[in-house]
């Protein structure tokens, strides 16, 4: 959500940011509803102010007996007591379209953000890890998969398109990642562990800005509660409608749950192994900070996540992504993207995003600086920690043997009972 004072105080700069963004110039027709509701608002206090003035007259007039005097002022009063409530209904009508309008805008982009209109105008950063030499053709992981237990076939019969069982050495590998990634990130970089609702509200959704805008992408119960598309939704909303002491700042928040996704825009996309899926579990990272921190926070939670594919040994490369390919709520995202020698191609297995105080003003939430009176907006950041799923794929891809077998990573073995390898049935 964005501040219509800074639009007003200088709209070309505001609709310039968006176009960078393929979006038209919204801050005439907004600037228009702002005057609307803002003329509402002076003429309801001016009436208020008139009906508090005539109410004083009426009891003097009354008070010095002049009766003729007192029933026309209490006819003006009428007139006004009849106005005021059109005049609150209008106001209230026209800031509701305003906030719809500024609630559809998405974030703008940081001032380092390279222009581009889609993927190829984002930057390679750097690139880690090397490339394993195979001494055969690698395959890929829907092909090495179903002899270890990802199971395509009993998923799509249980549940659909996009679904997904694992069995045996694949659903082992998978909670032994989830446990690791947890771990990693709450024992060696301070997130704080939570278990999070999986149902929320919209009030929730929309403050991370999936709603209203993105409700085809989500799942929806039938009691109107939405299941969650990522655990950022439910550990950004943390501090929703609250107010925090600097002090407490930064929270860090860490969440290993499943996501769901109707993947409505993704038509066509990946319907072939387990890249893309309506259900996959996910280890999230959400941070909350004071806005002068958020810069280096970005960094350090993208070398949170770097340093989980550097434990992995998977080779990976982060990418700045351009303007016209981040995501609605994003000032700037890196997105990580994994070594797949299988398909022989890089795909994307973390996104780590500054939303600056976007989502805050959606949510209302803020802290107090020290010393100071006054209440601002916080930062607040997410990126994942791994995508579970996409990190199996990983694994099975740099991992495989050409006996159809998959080492399992050194730093991966004590959550798999120190075994070294996984054999296909």
């Amino acid at each position: 959500m964005h501040d219509i004072r800074l639009i007003r105080d200088d709209p070309a700069a505001f609709d310039a940011a968006l176009a960078r963004r393929g979006v038209e110039p919204p801050s005439a027709a907004l600037l228009q509803l702002d005057e609307r509701r803002r003329a509402c608002v002076a003429e309801a206090q001016a009436a208020q102010t008139d009906r508090n003035a005539l109410s004083k007259a009426i009891g003097q007039a009354k008070a010095s007996r002049d009766e003729a005097r007192a029933n026309e002022l209490m006819t003006r009063v009428a007139v006004l007591k009849e106005a005021l409530p059109r005049l609150e209904a209008d106001e209230t009508r026209i800031g509701d379209e305003l906030n719809a309008a500024l609630a559809a805008l998405p974030n703008l982009p940081a001032a380092d953000v390279p222009d581009g209109t889609d993927e190829s105008g984002n930057f390679v950063v750097h690139e880690r890890g090397d490339r394993r030499d195979f001494a055969f053709a690698p395959a890929e992981h829907d092909a090495i998969g179903p002899a270890l237990g990802l199971d395509f076939e009993t998923g799509v019969a249980i549940a659909g398109a996009r679904f997904t069982l694992l069995r045996g050495p694949a659903a082992r590998l998978a909670r032994a990642l989830g446990q690791f990634m947890l771990d990693r990130l709450c024992q060696e970089h301070g997130y704080e562990e939570v278990a999070p609702p999986l149902l929320v509200r919209d009030e929730a959704v929309f403050g991370t800005g999936q709603l209203p805008k993105f409700a085809e992408d989500l799942f929806r119960t039938t009691d109107g509660r939405w299941l969650i598309p990522t655990a950022e939704v439910s550990l950004t909303n943390i501090v929703r409608e609250k107010i925090l002491g600097e002090g407490e700042l930064p929270l860090r928040f860490a969440a290993l749950t499943p996501c769901f996704r109707s993947e409505a825009g993704a038509a066509g996309r990946d319907t072939r192994g387990y890249i893309r899926q309506h259900q996959f579990d996910k280890v999230e990272m959400v941070s909350i900070v004071a806005p002068d921190l958020s810069e280096a926070e970005h960094e350090r939670m993208t070398t949170c996540a770097e340093g989980v594919l550097d434990a992995l040994e998977l080779p990976y490369r982060r990418m700045l992504l351009c303007a016209g390919d981040m995501g609605f709520t994003a000032a700037r995202t890196h997105d990580l993207e994994v070594w797949l020698p299988g398909q022989g191609a890089y795909r994307e297995i973390s996104s780590c995003s500054t939303c600056t105080d976007f989502q805050a003003r959606r949510m209302n939430a803020r802290y107090r600086p020290e010393g100071e009176k006054g209440t601002r907006f916080v930062h607040t950041l997410n990126g994942s920690g791994l995508a579970v799923g996409r990190t199996v794929v990983a694994v099975l891809e740099n991992y495989q043997q050409e006996d159809g077998s998959v080492a399992v990573p050194t730093a991966l073995r004590p959550y798999l009972g120190r075994l070294d390898r996984l054999e296909p049935k």
